[in-house]
């Protein structure tokens, strides 16, 4: 990948271009190619996981299977070692507990006059390819991430058996000769400096980690409210892209259910059930990006409904006749 997040856990693939061998080489006829390794480094700004063949990615080897072994700097297997080795299970012709330079092992390229494609090459040299490695790796916090093939230390010598790319030559002239070959990114075949091919094979950029964005949250209440009737209280967030969701409070206890914050505004319609000053308070909690934040308390004065006069109807009741010094009852009835 071009770039990772920090923490990421992320893969990149790495592989040795295609070469040959010829069929002859100063009177000599070749045998084979055998011992074959490639040394990358663990590079830094990453935590090492682990590294695998690729399979079905190689072409005209036998014998080992090709592996990847992570060692240190003597070759030996070292689970915490800088160095991940490609080769035939670390038979390799030195920097390893098993090197020879006089008998095969390892990865072996035989002979095949043939190209990367099995077609046959006109000149009869034989093309091969090492297998495709798959690296796993953790993201650090900060800066780039570069494989590169080995070149620390000793490795960036000539002629050293710490070089990144070894082999074994095997050829027939007046018996067998064998010709341990070690390879450094040079231009020339002295001591000149390494060339860019001890550089970064790629770059990985680890992304900067997001910033959350800050938020502010006002609230909207009326100034007064009647008990049992509700009302509307309203929290703003900004900026109005922000996601989460609004707790309202009525005197520092929660009323109705968190709301959802739609385009910068949550509404919660709600009665209150008691007469006084209620100080009413929103707490924003914001989802991923963004940061949480709290509106200033506002006083809703809630008072009890004031009593309402009830209509009335009066009937009156009377005798039709009446003697003078003699009671008699009148009487209103009222609904």
């Amino acid at each position: 990948p071009a770039s990772v997040q920090p923490g990421e856990t992320f893969t990149y693939r790495i592989q040795p271009s295609g070469t040959s061998y010829p069929d002859k080489d100063s009177g000599a006829t070749t045998t084979n190619l055998s011992r074959l390794k490639v040394d990358y480094a663990i590079p830094a700004n990453a935590t090492f996981v682990s590294a695998a063949v690729v399979a079905g990615t190689s072409v005209g080897l036998d014998s080992v299977a090709p592996n990847v072994l992570r060692v240190n700097d003597s070759g030996n297997v070292d689970g915490s070692g800088g160095i991940l080795r490609l080769s035939g299970n670390n038979q390799v012709i030195g920097n390893s507990p098993t090197t020879s330079t006089n008998s095969e092992g390892g990865i072996r390229v035989p002979k095949s006059k043939k190209n990367l494609d099995g077609s046959t090459n006109g000149n009869g040299d034989t093309w091969f390819r090492l297998p495709a490695v798959d690296v796993t790796m953790v993201a650090g916090a900060t800066g780039v991430i570069q494989p590169k093939v080995r070149t620390a230390g000793t490795a960036g010598n000539l002629g050293a058996s710490e070089n990144f790319s070894t082999q074994l030559a095997k050829a027939s002239f007046l018996g067998t000769q064998w010709a341990p070959t070690r390879c450094s990114p040079r231009e020339n075949k002295d001591t000149t400096p390494l060339n860019a091919g001890a550089g970064p094979l790629a770059t990985i950029s680890i992304a900067s980690a997001p910033v959350d964005v800050e938020t502010t949250t006002s609230l909207s209440v009326p100034a007064t409210a009647i008990t049992g009737t509700a009302v509307d209280l309203t929290a703003t967030v900004a900026p109005n892209n922000a996601v989460g969701t609004v707790q309202f409070k009525s005197n520092g206890t929660a009323i109705g259910s968190p709301v959802t914050v739609t385009s910068g505004v949550a509404t919660l319609s709600y009665a209150f059930d008691a007469a006084g000053a209620q100080s009413v308070t929103a707490d924003f909690t914001a989802g991923a990006g963004f940061v949480s934040s709290s509106a200033s308390a506002q006083t809703v004065t809630v008072s009890d409904p004031a009593p309402v006069d009830v209509e009335t109807t009066t009937s009156l009741s009377v005798p039709a006749t009446a003697i003078t010094g003699t009671a008699v009852d009148l009487t209103a009835t009222v609904a």
